[in-house]
């Protein structure tokens, strides 16, 4: 049997939990991960903008990804991650993370892309991955920071 060439490329993600549901994202654009800490509220912004960190002397906008995406408010616990991000329209920014499980490998053929739709959770997603025997949500990040309500 010979070996055909395709179009398929290996993407490494981060696996990240957020309630019941594994989310992935895509491990370029990831600067940091660190521990949950304090913040400082910033008045009148989004309820999703949960306030500023600063790491080494840069602040870094903090957003609750929870809210963003519409599932239950944040419960910080000792897994509790701010995953910092660095997305080209966006700069860095911190996205809060119920814990972070591992590093995969996906090859693009093994990602069902998915319709968007405004009014759902879809929007916010580029796709259903499969690994092993489960499905994690590849999040679309810029779809996930951008400031425009779904």
């Amino acid at each position: 049997m010979e070996a055909l060439e395709t179009s398929a490329t290996l993407i490494q993600y981060i696996i990240v939990k957020m309630g019941d549901e594994q989310f992935g994202i895509d491990i370029s654009y990831i600067d940091n991960i660190v521990r949950m800490q304090s913040m400082t509220r910033v008045p009148k912004v989004a309820d999703y903008i949960k306030g500023v960190i600063n790491l080494r002397g840069e602040v870094i906008p903090v957003v609750s990804m929870r809210i963003k995406i519409g599932i239950d408010p944040d419960e910080y616990t000792n897994k509790t991650r701010i995953i910092i991000v660095k997305a080209e329209e966006y700069g860095r920014i911190g996205i809060i993370v119920d814990e972070v499980r591992e590093v995969i490998t996906l090859n693009s053929d093994d990602i069902d892309r998915i319709s968007k739709s405004k009014d759902d959770r879809a929007t916010y997603l580029q796709g259903v991955g499969k690994v092993n025997d489960t499905l994690v949500s590849i999040l679309d990040l810029n779809a996930l920071l951008s400031t425009e309500q779904a």
